[in-house]
């Protein structure tokens, strides 16, 4: 990683966020006494921006879309921007809930639901150029999705994207930290 980890500051700030659903697998390592994972040792850092982070509970785990869903784009996008953290976490994580990660960066697999299918489509088309979504596959989008499910998806891709490559420039690894832990 490409800044120095402050232990006492990591702790501190985070044991203000441990009951965060979208900070589980951490919290579960840091009832353990064991290290949290390095992106969330990295936004502990600074309680702003693991404050920031922690609001995205609202959509994951449990926003309004299928876990399916927000595993697939997850892992979708965060192939593409080739980000190890979020890859490798990501598949430990949906393996451990029974989600299928064989070629989640592929919307035209059978290994998808029609929705997992749409979304994962749509997603891609985000990330190669938000300026140029496709009129029919919008039309195809709001045959199948709410209105807040897209703008659910549409903030999912954003923010994934926001991630990777925070991950990315500061290097921050996946030591396989979540394996073996229960995930809701």
């Amino acid at each position: 990683m490409r800044i120095t980890m402050d232990p006492a500051v990591v702790a501190q700030n985070f044991a203000a966020f441990k009951n965060n659903s979208s900070l589980q697998e951490s919290a579960q390592l840091f009832a353990k006494g064991l290290p949290i994972a390095e992106m969330i040792q990295a936004f502990a850092m600074n309680r702003s921006v693991l404050s920031a982070f922690a609001a995205f509970e609202a959509i994951y785990p449990h926003g309004g879309l299928e876990r399916g869903i927000l595993e697939k784009v997850i892992l979708c996008i965060s192939t593409r921007n080739q980000c190890q953290f979020c890859v490798a976490s990501h598949q430990d994580i949906a393996r451990s809930l029974g989600i299928t990660v064989v070629n989640a960066d592929k919307p035209e697999s059978p290994d998808h639901s029609p929705r997992e299918k749409l979304a994962i489509e749509y997603a891609v088309a985000v990330h190669r150029n938000s300026n140029q979504i496709p009129v029919e596959l919008f039309q195809r989008l709001r045959a199948t999705f709410t209105d807040a499910e897209i703008v659910e998806l549409t903030f999912l891709t954003g923010f994934i994207n926001l991630l990777n490559w925070f991950n990315n420039a500061l290097e921050v690894q996946y030591r396989m930290e979540f394996q073996g832990l229960h995930v809701k």
